[in-house]
């Protein structure tokens, strides 16, 4: 069954939903110029929120190790994300796991970019776009190779009208989704994020259903 990641939550109340609606992750931006930025003040009081064996991912575009460190000294961050153009060496620095993600199009090698973060824990694969993030944008699924070598976390653009179809298409290990569960950038909709969460349950049930009836049926 796919784990589900919902990210840029910003509200209290969003992350509640997000918890009640069964999300695997929850999601916090510390990138400034974003409009899910949260500071650590609110961070901290978001992920009071979260309950036990619920992650809580921070993701971090390019920013300063001291920052990095003082928002781990400030909020129980599970899983960092890395959004920017940071290499492996600044990755694995924190000593805590991590996930980097690769902005797609053509003539990216995701094969060789795997390979230059041995230390990940997965690859997260989103839109490319001018600045940072997949700005709620899918992209060409056909360029992701079928070996990636890495445990692959697909986002860009995802919702519960498409997130089957990706599922089947590419069969990654967890999905991450953002805008496709908001109403306004930052702010989310429970029914939107209970709709999602289950289209990704009712795909996994029914690929495990397929996989125990065989080709035959």
């Amino acid at each position: 069954m796919p784990r589900i990641k919902i990210c840029g939550l910003t509200r209290r109340q969003d992350v509640e939903d997000a918890v009640t609606a069964g999300a695997d992750a929850i999601g916090l931006v510390f990138y400034p110029p974003s409009p899910r930025f949260v500071d650590l003040t609110t961070a901290a009081y978001l992920a009071e929120a979260v309950p036990p064996f619920v992650s809580i991912v921070g993701l971090f575009v390019n920013a300063e190790p001291a920052m990095v460190r003082e928002t781990l000294a400030a909020v129980p961050i599970h899983v960092l994300q890395f959004h920017g153009d940071e290499d492996e060496a600044y990755c694995r620095q924190f000593h805590r796991p991590y996930l980097k993600a690769a902005r797609v199009r053509p003539g990216v090698d995701l094969v060789q970019f795997a390979l230059a973060f041995p230390s990940a824990q997965a690859l997260l694969l989103d839109a490319f776009v001018e600045g940072y993030g997949g700005a709620g944008q899918t992209f060409d699924w056909s360029l992701v190779p079928s070996a990636l070598g890495k445990p692959l976390i697909l986002s860009g653009g995802l919702d519960a009208g498409n997130v089957a179809s990706a599922l089947a298409r590419l069969q990654p290990s967890a999905v991450d989704v953002s805008s496709g569960v908001e109403v306004g950038k930052g702010i989310k909709d429970a029914a939107k994020m209970a709709a999602f969460v289950a289209a990704v349950r009712a795909a996994g049930v029914a690929k495990s259903g397929t996989e125990r009836d065989g080709p035959n049926g």
